[in-house]
């Protein structure tokens, strides 16, 4: 019979496995409050552990001390380094030099490159470094990026699964057996069923994609294929004042379709054919770069995200202006803020356009462009000189989408590269844990100068932190109020007398499914304590249940919200939801079954 605390914790996990699907709730809200009701409940209602002891409710933030949350930070900021000196540039100018000789070969080797680097480095810096220059590759060759990007994104997650610092979720399933009473497990001790298990799923990904994944033409020097959501101001003086709707469109051959005339932040003016423009009106359109900057010309309107406007008094405007594509990601100053507040014009010299999320069209910004919340994925249409633009890209704080390989490369990214050699050497020796080895790596970095405190901090990621703190709160309270035995008993009344590969079979799935729909750290820490308690009622070796969970939540390959490279990967190579299934959705069930039959194996299970 289930307590009611276990009943309260079993809710409190669904409420939150249902908050962390919510784009419109910032994750490290959803995990905060998460973290503070768990801590309120349990102080207003204390719990009994079965020693006598109540359960203290401060024990839930503990995980800010975590090991694998150390490790977490400590890594992120590593890689961070990598990028910041260029120590990985080498490897993608080597892959962009193949391409001209060898296509289908350098996309296999790209894949399989992309996996051993994921393998020991966070896979979304690899993935910042080659969605561009797959980008150009496919411009050269006259072949679709939308053909090479989702399987190099995919290839990053199948090389994740392979060590314990593959990614985040590994460090939190290793740390979490470990603290339910299972030995440590090393840091390459399930690299054999992840390489055999991932070099199939690498052929499926180098076979299949170009016969599975539509062609989606991306011309990166004008972006024509994809539509952005601007304003379209009415200046002061513009021929526009004073014309109609109807007028506009004449004036552009029919092109324009104005969505909405906002008068002010509360007035909104339907776009009806006989209604009059008005100085100061802002036009919602929905368009291709190339005809957005047609139509700014053809009825005189500015096309501005703030204050400021592009014209022959503005210092912006000169003859060596291009327009680009920058793709909001985990490391950008932009990710969860406007334009404004970042001060985008006046840091960067540059001025943004408009803006494209890739999976649902833009209905209104009332404020616009300039006060636009920014989220993980969208892409900014931004405008500047060559010098700017090169400016920008040596910040590191963007991804920036262009037709030209111009990666910068330190003298210091020797020492960047070595650092992370031996931060893993340490680690995989034995000779420290990697918590330890990575903080270690982290001064290093500091002490040669190939990072600042600047960069420590903008490398680290709020939402990872707090998801990370409150999905261990979870799996803790889960373990103490017996939530996770009800829950592995169910688990194993429902499959009855099955075999044990069956079993495992069946919690693979289990973890598969989730982590396409909830965090897959929420959903690792809290099926960790369940695969354990699984094993152990069956009297069986929970290792192998417990890297069935560790490789099923990292089958993030059906939905574009299962894991941040995946929207990167959507806006960078215009996919939809629905390509993700198509070809995402045959990788897991391959995968899926790949890891019952190998584990099932090697641990001999039949």
């Amino acid at each position: 019979m289930i307590n009611p605390h276990a009943l309260a914790v079993l809710l409190l996990t669904l409420f939150a496995l249902i908050l962390f699907t919510r784009e419109r709730i910032p994750l490290q809200t959803s995990s905060l409050v998460v973290l503070c009701l768990l801590a309120g409940g349990f102080a207003l209602y204390p719990y009994q552990l079965a020693d006598g002891n109540t359960l203290n409710p401060e024990s839930f933030f503990r995980g800010f001390g975590h090991e694998a949350l150390v490790a977490v930070c400590a890594l992120m900021i590593i890689g961070s380094g990598l990028v910041k000196t260029g120590a990985l540039e080498p490897i993608g100018n080597l892959l962009a030099r193949s391409w001209r000789t060898s296509p289908h070969l350098s996309f296999l080797a790209t894949l399989i490159l992309t996996g051993i680097l994921s393998a020991f480095i966070n896979n979304t810096p690899i993935v910042v470094l080659l969605i561009p220059i797959l980008v150009s590759v496919a411009l050269k060759t006259k072949s679709s990026p939308s053909s090479l990007l989702m399987p190099m994104g995919f290839a990053s997650l199948l090389g994740g699964m392979s060590t314990s610092i593959g990614t985040s979720t590994n460090l939190l399933v290793v740390s979490v057996a470990e603290q339910q009473g299972m030995g440590r497990i090393g840091m390459f001790d399930f690299f054999l069923p992840a390489s055999i298990v991932g070099l199939v799923g690498v052929a499926f990904l180098w076979v299949f994609a170009p016969l599975i994944l539509p062609r989606r033409d991306i011309p990166m020097g004008d972006s024509s294929s994809r539509i952005f959501t601007a304003h379209l101001v009415i200046p002061e003086g513009s021929w526009a004042v004073g014309k109609t709707i109807a007028d506009l469109a004449a004036a552009t051959d029919g092109r324009l379709a104005v969505d909405k005339i906002r008068r002010s932040s509360t007035a909104l003016i339907l776009p009806l054919p006989d209604a009059v423009i008005r100085e100061g009106d802002r036009l919602l359109v929905h368009d291709s770069p190339e005809h957005l900057k047609f139509f700014e010309t053809a009825i005189g309107a500015t096309l501005y995200a703030g204050s400021r406007r592009v014209d022959e008094s503005n210092p912006l405007e000169t003859n060596d202006q291009r327009v680009i594509e920058i793709i909001v990601d985990q490391r950008s100053p932009l990710l969860g803020r406007t334009l404004q507040s970042t001060h985008f014009i006046e840091t960067y010299n540059m001025v943004a356009l408009a803006v494209h999320r890739g999976g649902e069209q833009i209905r209104e910004m009332p404020k616009g462009l300039g006060n636009f919340r920014l989220r993980h994925g969208d892409i900014l249409l931004a405008q500047g000189t060559h010098k700017n633009i090169d400016a920008l890209k040596l910040r590191h704080e963007f991804l920036v989408l262009d037709t030209r390989i111009e990666v910068p490369r330190s003298r210091k990214a020797p020492l960047a590269l070595l650092v992370m050699v031996l931060v893993v050497l340490a680690a995989a020796g034995g000779l420290m844990p990697i918590s330890i080895s990575a903080t270690l790596g982290v001064l290093a970095l500091l002490l040669c100068g190939c990072l600042n405190w600047y960069d420590v901090t903008h490398a680290l990621n709020v939402s990872v932190v707090m998801i990370v703190v409150s999905s261990l709160a979870l799996g803790q309270a889960m373990t103490a109020t017996g939530a996770s035995d009800f829950l592995a008993q169910s688990f194993v009344g429902v499959v009855g007398g099955a075999p044990a590969a069956v079993v495992l079979s069946g919690l693979i799935l289990l973890m598969a499914l989730f982590t396409n729909v909830v965090s897959n750290n929420a959903a690792a820490v809290i099926g960790t304590p369940i695969a354990i308690k699984i094993a152990t009622s069956l009297q069986l070796d929970p290792e192998p249940f417990v890297l069935g969970v560790l490789f099923g939540v990292n089958m993030s390959f059906a939905t574009p919200m299962a894991y941040k490279t995946n929207l990167l990967i959507m806006s960078a190579g215009n996919y939809t939801f629905g390509d993700f299934v198509r070809f995402g959705g045959p990788l897991t069930l391959l995968m899926w079954l790949g890891f019952s039959l190998v584990l099932s194996l090697l641990y001999n299970l039949w």
